[in-house]
């Protein structure tokens, strides 16, 4: 209940700019803004801040305000979004763990609420400890997780329903542990997850690649597995399957925006997420960063959306989790 009040009282407060059809001419969207539904350093965060300089790097957009507003896994920024109809200059940076938590915080308002803009990228996530960990492999992780799975706490990026939540649950059905055996720890984004795995407060944690590249590379954290497909590029780390463990998963990151926009403002939004898509400083992003191209462009991603919604909520129920 104190969820859903949080959510009701965002809804209740008055639209960030004023709301209808843009007057701008030219391409670009002047007063742009960009919600992130998250805390600084999270996988939203990075993405939404990485896709506004590479829109400034290409000449594509200029002064984009980029902010957060966290709270409730994404689900309060979700309301201040659905608030603010037909406004055509806001977007918010979102992906599966927004559709997770609208199932698992009881969120009034859903994706389905609002107008798809294009789905960006995915990655896989990364199984990681501190560099003083006892864990070198996943061998020995799995083994005292399944020996004493309550004392081995894991950490996410991400409240239950979340990519960082749902990853960890189905290591845990696919080694023969029920997910109410894991000891859960939820964060609001990557960056408030990093400081609990570097000071050992959890066993584990994981999250997206792109949000702990710097600190792998530094040797501050130590990747165990990855959990999509293939092994990922400049990370020396097996898979999961190749370590034993049957679980693929990989995460996605998208916009979207307000309900009821003008078609002149949905069309704009799509073009300049098409042209931010094509532009070199985007691509070099992309690789950078171990992100792969995902894009999607409006209704095709509104499809996308709606088949996500359906997959987790199955994934949830399974999982006993919805």
């Amino acid at each position: 209940m104190a969820v859903v009040a949080a959510v009701l009282l965002v809804l209740l407060v008055p639209p960030l700019i004023s709301t209808g059809s843009s007057s701008d001419t030219g391409a670009q969207i002047r007063g742009l803004r960009m919600l992130v539904p998250n805390s600084p350093g999270g996988g939203y965060d990075i993405t939404a801040r990485t896709a506004v300089k590479a829109m400034e790097d290409a000449g594509l957009q200029s002064n984009v305000e980029v902010f957060n507003l966290p709270g409730a896994g994404g689900t309060v920024g979700l309301g201040r979004v659905v608030n603010e109809r037909g406004n055509g200059k806001l977007a918010m940076s979102m992906g599966l763990g927004v559709v997770g938590s609208v199932y698992t915080n009881h969120s009034p308002v859903s994706l389905q609420d609002t107008t798809p803009i294009a789905k960006l990228v995915e990655e896989p996530n990364v199984v990681v400890v501190a560099k003083d960990s006892p864990y070198h492999d996943l061998a020995q992780l799995i083994a005292d997780w399944k020996a004493k799975p309550g004392e081995i706490p894991v950490g996410g990026g991400s409240s239950p329903g979340g990519p960082d939540h749902l990853a960890p649950m189905l290591m845990a059905k696919a080694i023969g542990l029920s997910p109410k055996q894991v000891n859960y720890v939820p964060f609001d984004g990557g960056g408030e997850l990093l400081a609990s795995v570097l000071g050992g407060k959890v066993a584990f944690g994981v999250s997206g690649i792109g949000e702990y590249r710097d600190q792998i590379e530094a040797g501050e954290l130590r990747v165990l597995a990855v959990t999509g497909p293939q092994r990922s590029p400049g990370v020396d780390a097996p898979t999961l399957t190749e370590a034993g463990v049957d679980v693929q998963f990989t995460n996605w990151r998208g916009v979207v925006a307000p309900p009821a926009l003008s078609d002149k403002d949905r069309e704009k939004l799509v073009a300049l997420f098409d042209r931010l898509n094509d532009s070199p400083a985007w691509q070099d992003a992309l690789q950078r960063n171990g992100w792969t191209e995902a894009f999607q462009p409006g209704p095709e991603f509104g499809e996308f959306l709606r088949q996500e919604n359906d997959r987790v909520a199955s994934v949830l129920k399974e999982l006993g989790l919805a």
